[in-house]
């Protein structure tokens, strides 16, 4: 049954619209974006879609497709940050955000269906976000722009779910264009489309998800934007972005914690990474590429110990095996990893990760193509 068809036997009527949001991949640039830094995330094909229609009771009514469990039923004007809504609390922290900055949300009833994997660092819970945000906003006529709407989504998992994410997710799933990867400036949110046709230059970029869950609001998170934000307050500057990179041996050396000293140095080396990346892309040099997604790798590894068993095999065989580069993507500690391979060799060098993972004894990794995909968008009427 289509999304349309299961809403009207939840909710007794038409939807007033099916819109769809992305997950991401992020390219390169990792634990940056509250740092004020750079990234460059690309969207993909997998989406969160709600079919939605407007309620004017004050009545907030969400289910989900993916989630075992009835509708979840909701009062706008009773809800609470950190109030332990489970997974509704991305989509209903999205109507509680909306009415903080004083648009009129009056209620919903929301129906949704994702195929962005969950727990494997593709931003499944921005994609709920976003597609709810943009929905809400076309119902309601609020006139809000796609990064004025990912600010929303971001506030509502930062203040209402409890997770202390950056913004780069939720800028991704709203603001990509297919065939480009998102090169965004995290503090003025100003981006570019940069073209990522890897197609066209015999290339292809593959996500391993791993299949070990991550869950970023279980505080390790936290601690790393701490200690990054001590950081900064140690060097004086407003965020880490600050620090320029042919600075970092001097900064690095003022700090007296060796677990904040090894925070900066990721960051301030991460957003280089970022400016490298760029320049190789403007200049068509794509395959120069690979080796700076493998340092990067190392950096989230060795510096900001983010990484786990399985990502670091992932991309250790994807490498051994003539991949041209590799890292682990997203907030670690499980999720997936990015690699970057000639398209002719991309089969042998999945197989390469899944035979590694079997020897190994972990559980079967899941590999797929990330293809640069479109943004969030309105399905239909």
């Amino acid at each position: 049954m289509s999304v349309t068809g299961e809403f009207e036997a939840l909710y007794g009527v038409e939807p007033e619209g099916i819109w769809a949001a992305p997950g991401r991949v992020n390219l390169i640039g990792e634990y940056t974006d509250f740092n004020d830094g750079f990234v460059m995330p690309l969207a993909l094909p997998h989406t969160a879609v709600a079919a939605v229609a407007r309620r004017t009771d004050g009545v907030l009514r969400i289910h989900s497709a993916d989630v075992e469990g009835g509708i979840v039923q909701l009062d706008v004007d009773s809800l609470e940050p950190l109030s332990g809504t489970g997974w509704a609390a991305y989509p209903a922290g999205v109507a509680w955000a909306l009415r903080e900055a004083g648009h009129p949300v009056t209620g919903a009833d929301i129906h949704l269906a994702s195929t962005v994997p969950t727990g494997a660092g593709l931003s499944s819970s921005a994609a709920l976000e976003v597609v709810t945000a943009l929905a809400l906003n076309d119902l309601c006529g609020l006139g809000l722009t796609r990064p004025e709407l990912a600010v929303i989504a971001q506030r509502a998992e930062n203040a209402f779910v409890g997770v202390p994410c950056g913004v780069m997710d939720q800028m991704a799933s709203a603001c990509s264009v297919a065939g480009h990867a998102l090169h965004l400036d995290t503090r003025d949110l100003s981006f570019r489309q940069v073209p990522f046709d890897l197609a066209a230059r015999g290339l292809r970029l593959l996500v391993v998800d791993t299949r070990v869950k991550h869950a970023l609001g279980d505080g390790a998170y936290a601690e790393r934007r701490a200690g990054c934000e001590a950081g900064a307050r140690a060097l004086g500057v407003r965020a880490l972005r600050d620090v320029p990179y042919a600075h970092l041996p001097d900064a690095l050396a003022r700090l007296d914690d060796e677990t904040v000293r090894r925070y900066v140095r990721h960051v301030v080396s991460d957003n280089e990474r970022v400016e490298r990346t760029i320049a190789l892309l403007d200049a068509g040099d794509v395959r120069a590429v690979g080796p700076v997604l493998t340092e990067g790798h190392l950096s989230l590894r060795d510096d900001l110990r983010v990484s786990c068993a399985e990502l670091d095999l992932a991309v250790e065989t994807a490498c051994a095996a003539g991949a041209l580069g590799a890292r682990m993507t997203g907030g670690g500690f499980g999720g997936s990893a990015v690699v970057l391979v000639e398209s002719r060799a991309a089969d042998a060098v999945g197989s390469a990760v899944e035979k590694a993972f079997a020897e190994a004894g972990y559980a079967a990794p899941r590999v797929f193509p990330a293809v640069p995909s479109e943004g969030a968008r309105r399905l239909s009427a």
